[in-house]
């Protein structure tokens, strides 16, 4: 059998990888897109599409013109009015196309419960609080802007940041690599208009600094006292302490140690352990 048989069969292959590797793309881009405001303006782009194409098959000279200038410069109003978008885009591919080596949570557990263990308290006295959590996109700029502390994760430190009466406690706390890199830190808002109204400023901030990086948020509510946990501009609000710790784990890729139960001891057992004794 000689090579050029196998050819057609190459061919059939490498078409069907191209159609699943456009669809893959296309399926992804519209997922980012849905609930955002570029909605809309891709149904305007589209609608220019079939107005030029229009133009070129009724032969209207003026309008196709038009049209072909403005695609000049329709790549630049892209960028720019999408930037945000854009990069929520390729953190996303960056993400899951990051190497396996890569671990975050090389402390384990325990510095984790310690932003449990703080929350919780501070939701008990309805004291308001906001802590970041950078992952694998950095928050260098964000940090430089804030206070900078460079202190060892504890339950002390994160109440006393947040006490009311402390020059800290307006802005948020940023972690980075397991310590708390800043504090007094100010983030940007989401601009999302689907986004409840009963969400304040600080709630916002944790949005937004989610949809432009790949960090997570933890926010106590000083109204309410609600624990609310944000990943990805998604927001999970009125958590308890198992709730938060849980979720906080699992976006930290931290494997939860589970306790080995001892076995119950019989009726017959504990009769004899105290004959014994």
């Amino acid at each position: 059998m000689q090579l050029s048989d196998y050819i057609p069969t190459i061919n059939t292959v490498r078409n069907a990888l191209d159609i699943a590797l456009v669809f893959v793309i296309v399926y992804v881009l519209l997922k980012l897109l849905r609930g955002t405001r570029a909605v809309p303006t891709v149904v305007g782009m589209v609608i220019l599409g079939l107005l030029y194409w229009l133009a070129v098959a009724q032969d209207l000279a003026t309008l196709e013109f038009v049209l072909r200038s403005a695609v000049l410069y329709i790549g630049v109003a892209i960028i720019v009015l999408f930037q945000s978008e854009i990069r929520q885009a390729l953190i996303y591919f960056g993400n899951r196309l990051r190497f396996p080596v890569i671990r975050r949570g090389t402390l384990g557990e325990t510095i984790y419960d310690e932003i449990v263990l703080a929350a919780t308290t501070l939701s008990s006295e309805k004291t308001g609080a906001l802590i970041v959590i950078e992952r694998n996109v950095g928050l260098r700029n964000f940090i430089d802007a804030g206070v900078t502390l460079d202190a060892k994760i504890s339950y002390d430190l994160l109440v006393t940041i947040f006490n009311p009466s402390t020059p800290l406690h307006d802005g948020a706390v940023v972690i980075q690599r397991e310590r708390i890199a800043a504090a007094s830190v100010f983030l940007p808002l989401t601009k999302n208009p689907s986004i409840s109204r009963e969400l304040g400023t600080r709630h916002r901030a944790a949005i937004g600094i989610t949809e432009g990086s790949d960090a997570i948020s933890v926010v106590v509510s000083e109204e309410t006292g609600l624990i609310t946990f944000v990943e990805g501009g998604t927001v999970k609000r009125n958590l308890d302490t198992t709730q938060l710790r849980s979720l906080l784990l699992r976006a930290m890729e931290i494997p939860v140690a589970e306790k080995k139960r001892e076995p119950t001891k019989t009726m017959k057992e504990s009769e004899t352990e105290i004959t014994i004794s």
